[in-house]
């Protein structure tokens, strides 16, 4: 028994089990896929007209209200036509008087032409009447076009509308006094809409490589509008530090003035090719180098990859790995350079899910009855 226990006892211990740690992987395979992203917005009127009188004086009436339907030559505002009705029977007071001058300068015109001609007074004095005959003439076109002026003036009384459209604005009431090219009522023409959106600088210049841009509204986000970039801002905003963009959308009755839409813009990934796309589980931050767990021999590596952008749920991968690699895409924060793994079916891995969902099960209960009391934990 002596002997036995000393040769137990110089003989090495066993060495450990190698850790292995079950994961999830893929493996990797090219595809076509585009690089898109998302940007909340909302829908704008392409043209929005804020109108005003083109006189000065008092709101004595106005007839709609905001969120109506306007057609062109609908009346919007009227002003009180007081002082401009008082100016045109001015301006036509003074064409009869200047009409009066000149029929009677004409008159006298007409005589010293028959007195000259009987030589009775000399060409001088002809000429004289000959131009206050002409400047009476004069007087009585100017009259007239002050008179046509004045006429404006009174119908500028008026405001209404130049286009078809909705009122989106009122910017005054009756009573206030406003002077001439003050906005007072606002009108958005509906035919043409746009999606007003913010893109950070850092993703401005990729917009010139868009393929394809399309809008959907919180109000119906299962349906996808084409849209179109037409604008694209030359100055970042001094407050947000974004850009604006706007997207033109067509014409439709359920896009309405106002919704909050997400305009997705789908381009492609870089290369213009197939490329390498991985979840975003996968990712392993290590020293702020991005990086992959690559599976080879039944153990990991950390490989550095470069991200090329984002495609719905996915990565794209610009390089680092190639098509036919197989990567983890759970359990990244748990590995280590060399570590053996154990790649997990779906089946072990719903298995694995519902062991789990038991075991948490099982001790609800048990804390449930200890909390009942000693009776029901027995």
């Amino acid at each position: 028994m002596l002997a036995a226990a000393l040769l137990g006892a110089c003989s090495k211990p066993a060495p450990p089990a190698p850790d292995v740690r079950p994961v999830r992987a893929i493996t990797l395979a090219a595809a076509d896929v585009g690089v898109s992203a998302e940007f909340s917005g909302d829908v704008r009127p392409r043209y929005e007209s804020r109108l005003g009188f083109r006189v000065g004086g008092k709101i004595s009436a106005r007839k709609v209200e905001v969120g109506g339907i306007v057609k062109r030559g609908t009346l919007l505002m009227q002003l009180d036509p007081q002082d401009l009705r008082l100016g045109q029977a001015r301006a036509q007071a003074s064409l009869r008087a200047a009409e009066t001058t000149l029929e009677l300068a004409q008159a006298e015109l007409k005589r010293y032409q028959n007195l000259r001609s009987q030589n009775f007074v000399s060409q001088a004095v002809l000429d004289e009447k000959v131009a206050a005959a002409r400047s009476s003439q004069a007087t009585v076109e100017s009259s007239r076009a002050a008179l046509r002026e004045q006429v404006n003036q009174t119908g500028y009384a008026n405001l209404v509308a130049d286009t078809d459209g909705v009122v989106t604005a009122i910017d005054a009431e009756v009573g206030q006094v406003v002077a001439a090219g003050t906005p007072v009522v606002r009108v958005a023409r509906t035919d043409e809409k746009e999606v007003v959106i913010g893109v950070p600088e850092g993703q401005v210049g990729a917009l010139r490589s868009v393929g394809e841009v399309a809008v959907r509204l919180w109000a119906d986000p299962g349906r996808s509008i084409p849209g179109r970039i037409r604008e694209v801002s030359p100055m970042a905003d001094p407050a947000t530090r974004t850009y604006t963009v706007k997207v033109a959308v067509p014409a439709r009755d359920d896009v309405r003035l106002g919704m909050t839409a997400v305009v997705e813009l789908k381009q492609r990934a870089a290369g213009g090719g197939p490329a390498l796309r991985v979840p975003l589980s996968a990712l392993h931050q290590d020293k702020g180098v991005t990086a992959l767990w690559v599976i080879e021999n039944g153990a990991v590596r950390l490989v550095p990859v470069r991200v090329g952008g984002v495609s719905g749920n996915e990565v794209v991968l610009a390089e680092g790995v190639r098509a036919g690699q197989t990567v983890v895409t759970a359990g990244v924060n748990l590995l280590k350079n060399g570590q053996k793994v154990k790649i997990l079916t779906a089946d072990v891995a719903r298995r694995g899910d519902a062991e789990a969902e038991a075991v948490g099960g099982t001790q609800a209960a048990a804390e449930a009855a200890a909390k009942a009391g000693p009776g029901a934990a027995r």
